[in-house]
């Protein structure tokens, strides 16, 4: 993705709360790659909604940087899931950022229930490969 002068501050840096946008696109792409989206998950019931988050900024991002979202996932029980970022800089390969995200797995009524087969099956294939 390429920087937006939108996520930008006047001095060009990219604001803070964007890393946590990106970090969800790199999810949301992440299981879009496996062939299920957020929304297919959703309409069969599921949710996963962030119950934890952290980030650790090492350099900023600037306006018109192009940056890539590595995104990468584990299961951490059999109703919690974790992601991890790294946000680069496409021209020289620098890590501008690292994070982590901790979901639950809810059902339609909003209660914990197993991570969907799907997920499961993704994230074992992730840790494994």
């Amino acid at each position: 993705m390429r920087v937006r002068y939108a996520e930008t501050d006047k001095m060009g840096v990219v604001y803070y709360a964007n890393y946590l946008v990106w970090f969800e696109v790199g999810r949301t792409d992440l299981l879009r790659a496996a062939g299920w989206s957020y929304r297919e998950m959703e309409a069969d019931g599921y949710a996963l909604p962030v119950i934890e988050v952290q980030c650790a900024y090492r350099q900023p991002a600037r306006y018109d940087d192009d940056l890539e979202v590595r995104t990468d996932g584990s299961l951490v029980s059999p109703l919690r899931v974790e992601f991890v970022y790294e946000i680069v800089r496409s021209a020289d390969q620098v890590t501008l950022a690292t994070g982590r995200t901790i979901h639950a797995s809810l059902d339609r009524e909003g209660r914990p229930c197993r991570l969907p087969e799907r997920v499961r099956a993704l994230l074992q294939a992730e840790s494994s490969g």
